[in-house]
């Protein structure tokens, strides 16, 4: 799944043969700096649901068993996933612009290569390839609009965009994933990557300013137990969807990730130049909201995941109308994360976090009485209006309080884990909800026709109702941990929402 930094600019201390001998771009260069950025998240974050929609053609044209057919999805959030932290790291080090056109040339290179696959292997081992772009390039996002954007109130309202970015992108892939599929073939869910990432990758060293590098040695120790564990942790939660979570090889996940992750945490606590700096995790309200980012998203690619199945297979929808139908969703996202940089800064984060997750949560609620007799126009669509309205006001706020305060060296590794909460939380939410989907379904409701809708809605149902008590989870974390000291103010030189 994700998901966004806010530091004050500051001066490096690097070393000045570290300094890149590139002067800051004119402020007519801001906006075109911001568009690449932007295209650059919308990418990897819709790569992980534009796909869906074209699956049953994936599967018809490389042979994929139905067991097979589900990597096409899950490898790409693993190593995505696993990888982000070692990025974020790599962009400190090595060059966030750097690193952002490079993992880009990498993302459009690997996604000519699967819409060219002829062979199931050959498509996973691209996907596997866009993962690795992806987390090469979504870390150092945020520190870039950072650096471009000095003033608090534009850097809000850039931050706002990406937050809808983040938010919106996988509603956006559903559509386009259903366009292309509709009037072209699956291949193009892919190569509509190309002609952007060559835009990104072309335009990227000319028109963003490359922040001072940080120096120093890359954590290997820490890269190696932090990738390690968050494999085993995405890997665990797609095992458990797909074959339960007793199995022993899902039990064997969970119980490396917990030892891979201590280890991780052990191994930051003596370096000196740490992958994940755990300063950052000691702060309360940043801690809950990282927690609050994991859990939200979780509800929200639960809800993604079922809602297209029903549309699709329940009301019979094609892959277009599929995809359409998700507009009522996507429009709110935007429209609350271009809202929020605006009303922040006059009332403080604090009303948006307690009311936009109860639009989420009621949204939610609403799909958990789904059945048989369950039209979109009544059913669906009055849900995706409140649920959207509260995804777009819940993300924006929310990055703010996370990444406010956060120091120009740790901005890197502060967004890699923010969006690693949000790879993690998709992964989870996908996973409890499948299995509760297949527990609802065990014994079908009747026979015939009728009797598949109706068992394939009390599916939907149950499954909405495991992402309704996620959200209830998130909410009560923003409540009682995330809590900003002070309302956020226009010019605040350090924080856009203000920090305990």
């Amino acid at each position: 799944m994700s998901e966004n930094t806010l530091v004050s600019p500051a001066s490096s201390s690097a070393p000045a043969d570290l300094e890149p001998a590139v002067q800051p771009p004119p402020p007519t260069h801001h906006r075109l700096a911001l568009a690449v950025i932007l295209t650059c998240q919308l990418m990897v974050i819709l790569d992980a649901t534009v796909v869906s929609i074209a699956l049953p053609g994936i599967q018809h044209a490389l042979g994929f068993s139905s067991a097979g057919l589900s990597w096409v999805m899950n490898i790409y959030s693993l190593t995505f996933g696993g990888l982000l932290l070692l990025g974020g790291r790599a962009g400190d080090i090595f060059g966030r612009r750097r690193l952002l056109a490079s993992g880009i040339a990498l993302f459009t290179l690997a996604s000519l290569a699967g819409g060219l696959a002829t062979t199931p292997t050959e498509l996973l081992l691209a996907r596997v390839a866009q993962g690795v772009g992806a987390a090469v390039a979504a870390p150092s996002t945020l520190a870039l609009i950072v650096a471009t954007f000095q003033d608090a109130t534009e850097r809000a309202r850039a931050i706002g965009l990406f937050s809808a970015m983040s938010a919106g992108g996988a509603t956006v892939g559903l559509i386009l994933g259903g366009l292309l599929t509709s009037w072209l073939n699956w291949r193009w869910v892919m190569f509509i990557n190309v002609p952007f990432g060559l835009v990104v990758t072309v335009l990227a060293p000319r028109v963003i300013q490359e922040p001072p590098r940080q120096g120093g040695r890359l954590d290997l120790a820490g890269a190696l137990t932090a990738t390690g564990g968050m494999v085993a942790l995405v890997y665990g939660f797609i095992r458990a969807a797909t074959v339960g979570w007793t199995t022993p090889l899902t039990l064997g996940c969970f119980a490396a990730a917990v030892l891979l992750l201590t280890a991780f945490v052990l191994v930051e606590r003596r370096v000196a130049q740490p992958l994940l700096p755990l300063s950052l995790l000691t702060d309360r309200v940043r801690a809950g909201g990282y927690a609050a980012m994991l859990l939200v998203a979780a509800a929200m690619f639960g809800m993604f995941f079922f809602i297209t199945q029903y549309l699709q297979n329940g009301l019979g929808l094609s892959p277009m109308q599929a995809g359409f139908a998700f507009l009522p969703l996507a429009v709110p996202i935007f429209a609350g994360a271009r809202l929020a940089p605006r009303l922040v800064p006059r009332y403080g984060a604090r009303p948006f976090l307690l009311g936009a997750p109860l639009l989420l949560l009621t949204g939610l609620l609403l799909l958990t009485r789904v059945d048989a007799h369950t039209t979109y126009a009544a059913g669906i669509l009055p849900s995706m209006l409140l649920f959207g309205l509260g995804a777009g006001f819940t993300m924006v706020p929310l990055s703010l309080t996370i990444l406010s305060s956060v120091r120009p060296q740790e901005s890197g590794a502060a967004s890699g884990t923010l969006q690693t909460m949000q790879q993690a939380g998709g992964a989870l939410g996908t996973a409890v909800g499948i299995t509760a989907f297949t527990t609802a379904t065990r014994h079908p409701s009747g026979t015939g026709q009728a009797g598949l809708h109706a068992t394939l809605a009390h599916g939907v149902s149950t499954a909405m109702a495991c992402s309704a008590g996620l959200a209830v989870v998130a909410f009560v974390v923003l409540a009682v941990l995330v809590r900003p000291s002070r309302p956020a103010r226009p010019g605040a030189p350090a924080s856009v929402a203000g920090s305990a």
